[in-house]
């Protein structure tokens, strides 16, 4: 890919804003702010960081980014105070850029897009996750809150798909978090703002475009969630995102997008076509080079889970999930005791964590839940 949306193209000098990228993967940062009479920020291991940089006045700020600006673009601001470009530089990563208005002066915030993607080992995933990526169709839903590395656990499963499948992977993000260099799989990866209007409109020629996996970057809406669970059921597998603080609730979660009278119509298809959903935390990790490990809820579709979701049993879905742990399930009390008993994480952090703290504690003293008959 080379570099994208240049509006001073007649030139070979890079942009004014290359050197904040640069400093961006210096400092291994994941994101830049740069806001007027403030010096730049930095998010380096989820903490935004201001640097020592000389604060910049908004007619600075927007004088570099129109460099990146086509004709185009610069109307697009000029209408809605707000447009998305992207940057690319030579030999190194990828840099997706929001220009808005605050307060009628001129921002940015630059998200950084790495070409290095972490394997499931040095993520301290579990071996079912690989499991799940095995698979050959199917919907797979990656949830929790705001940065809780969903997009990192989704990016290593997709390469992982790239280094063992022949296939065409095809993903729809907003943005791209990751880029993906083809091994045995060909991958497509279209950007929502920039390589189509929305996600509606990328969806409807989805199917055109011959795909075997699929990635839609969040299922937000009523529409988005319909179209992949039609994606997954005419036999692609087919990863989404959504935010919801456990698996159990990731179901419900989807029930409130759709009213009262489709939602047994829509638990059917769930039935049917649900392959795992994984909800994950980040926690402040112990060990040294590491800033933060997940802590994973896992619910894979077996009978017994089947049943609950199409009979709406939701309630029931934590202790089915617990009685199948021997299959690869788990609750977040048992990720969360293993990290603790593996020397990963503080008990306190675990316990600030926890949606369950009696369970945790009980694991922790060594007293099984199921045995004591628990029930959260």
């Amino acid at each position: 890919m080379s570099q994208e949306n240049t509006g001073n193209a007649s030139s070979s000098a890079p942009p004014r804003l290359a050197r904040y990228f640069e400093a961006m993967v210096k400092n291994d940062a994941s994101d830049l702010h740069l806001k007027p009479s403030n010096p730049p920020h930095l998010r380096i291991g989820g903490k935004i960081l201001a640097t020592q940089g000389a604060a910049l006045s908004s007619d600075e700020i927007l004088s570099m980014a129109e460099e990146l600006m086509s004709d185009k673009q610069r109307a697009i601001f000029t209408e809605l105070g707000s447009v998305d470009l992207a940057y690319e530089l030579p030999g190194s990563d990828r840099f997706r850029v929001n220009l808005f208005l605050q307060r009628g002066k001129a921002a940015l915030a630059v998200r950084r897009v790495t070409r290095s993607i972490p394997d499931f080992k040095s993520l301290n995933l579990p071996p079912v996750v690989q499991q799940i990526a095995s698979g050959q169709q199917g919907l797979v839903l990656m949830s929790g809150p705001t940065g809780s590395g969903k997009s990192t656990t989704l990016a290593a499963m997709l390469q992982h798909i790239n280094q063992t499948r022949s296939c065409h992977i095809l993903t729809l993000e907003d943005p791209i978090e990751y880029l993906y260099e083809g091994d045995k799989a060909l991958i497509s990866q279209r950007e929502i703002g920039i390589d189509a209007a929305d996600f509606q409109t990328a969806l409807r020629y989805l199917v055109r475009e011959d795909p075997d996996v699929v990635l839609i970057g969040e299922l937000r809406d009523l529409e988005t969630f319909t179209a992949a669970l039609q994606v997954a059921e005419t036999g692609h597998l087919v990863f989404g995102t959504v935010h919801a603080s456990g698996a159990p609730q990731t179901i419900g979660r989807l029930m409130d997008m759709f009213p009262p009278e489709s939602r047994d119509r829509i638990r059917q298809l769930l039935g049917f076509n649900l392959r795992a959903v994984i909800c994950q935390k980040l926690l402040p990790c112990l060990s040294d080079g590491i800033d933060r490990v997940p802590a994973c809820e896992i619910m894979m579709m077996d009978h017994d889970i089947r049943k609950l979701i199409v009979d709406g049993k939701d309630g029931e879905l934590a202790d089915a999930i617990r009685s199948h742990e021997l299959d690869g399930m788990q609750t977040f009390s048992k990720s969360l005791y293993e990290l603790i008993d593996t020397g990963l994480i503080e008990p306190s952090v675990a316990y600030d964590a926890s949606p369950n703290r009696d369970e945790l504690q009980m694991m922790l003293s060594g007293i099984s839940a199921s045995r004591a008959g628990l029930r959260s």
